[in-house]
């Protein structure tokens, strides 16, 4: 039985111009009239149309191909044994992962010049040599570390980069947190839990600005360090936390392990949210009352190098 091969596409930017304007002449009249390049839309466009039909011709010689947009990934139903190209950002490939169970994952970068492509080590025409060796199981993989938030009701939201806990709008959230049997009442614009493949970007920044503050007031020893992305580790940032008469700052950094439990209870009455990896439409409700559980996931992603 031949494998079945799942290309998961983006929209170009040059797709959305014409989804919101109508027509490609409608799009050029509003991108010119605001003295922006059209040309580069199509430029894209044309770049990313070619490598898929790349792609999709090495995937076709060796098994059953299925294209699938970015957009109905979430609702997507994998197969055990699929095997999933990200034909995309980088940001495609951590959409992708938390939606599989243990299938590998090829990222391709479709346009090395304009993406950097950390998560896309692969060129389109390296298909033809790549996808027969990971058919075969030849192919080395790394199994990334994810995040993973829980209800009492079973609901369930896991984090490739980060997951993050607070308001829609990020004004104030109100919250009980419990870890290693210490409870604490806080008020913040949320907080952060990053995995390792996503230490070197929210997380990132947030360590970025601490660094910057200490050493305004002389302190030099804080210095950002990346996690590795294959760790059994999560970093947790709670973001400007305000002390008060009814709310403490003193849990607001710190790592958790394998078996450690990170448990946060809303005092909101609305508008509380819980979200993964930059997508704040798929999201948990977190308003008063309900309680997550972060931790580390029960699952891990396998990205193919």
């Amino acid at each position: 039985m031949k494998a079945k091969i799942v290309i998961v596409t983006r929209k170009t930017a040059l797709c959305e111009l014409i989804r919101k304007y109508n027509t490609a002449e409608q799009a050029k009249f509003y991108i010119e009239h605001m003295g922006a390049d059209f040309s580069d839309y199509i430029e894209e466009d044309k770049n990313y149309t070619a490598t898929l039909a790349e792609v999709r011709a090495a995937a076709e010689k060796n098994g059953r191909v299925q294209l699938v947009d970015r957009e109905f990934v979430p609702n997507m139903i994998f197969g055990a044994e699929d095997i999933v190209i990200a034909l995309g950002q980088d940001g495609l490939v951590a959409n992708i992962m938390k939606y599989l169970d243990g299938q590998p994952l090829i990222g391709v970068n479709p346009d090395p010049l304009r993406y950097d492509g950390m998560l896309l080590p692969f060129a389109p025409k390296e298909m033809h040599k790549i996808l027969p060796e990971v058919i075969k199981k030849k192919r080395s993989l790394r199994r990334i570390t994810m995040a993973m938030a829980t209800t009492r009701d079973g609901q369930r939201l896991y984090g490739v980069n980060d997951i993050f806990v607070g308001r829609k709008t990020h004004v104030s959230a109100r919250y009980e947190i419990e870890l290693n049997g210490k409870r604490e009442n806080q008020s913040s614009s949320g907080i952060i839990f990053s995995t390792g493949l996503g230490s070197t970007g929210w997380y990132k920044s947030v360590l970025t600005a601490a660094e910057k503050i200490a050493k305004a007031y002389g302190k030099t020893d804080i210095k950002f360090s990346p996690i590795d992305c294959c760790s059994d580790i999560l970093r947790y940032t709670v973001r400007e936390p305000f002390p008060s008469r009814s709310t403490q700052a003193e849990t607001v950094f710190g790592m958790l392990k394998k078996g450690d439990e990170f448990k946060i209870t809303s005092h909101m009455p609305e508008n509380g949210v819980v979200f993964s990896d930059g997508i704040e439409s798929d999201n948990i409700e977190f308003n008063a009352g309900t309680e997550i559980t972060l931790s580390i996931a029960d699952k891990k992603g396998a990205l193919i190098v």
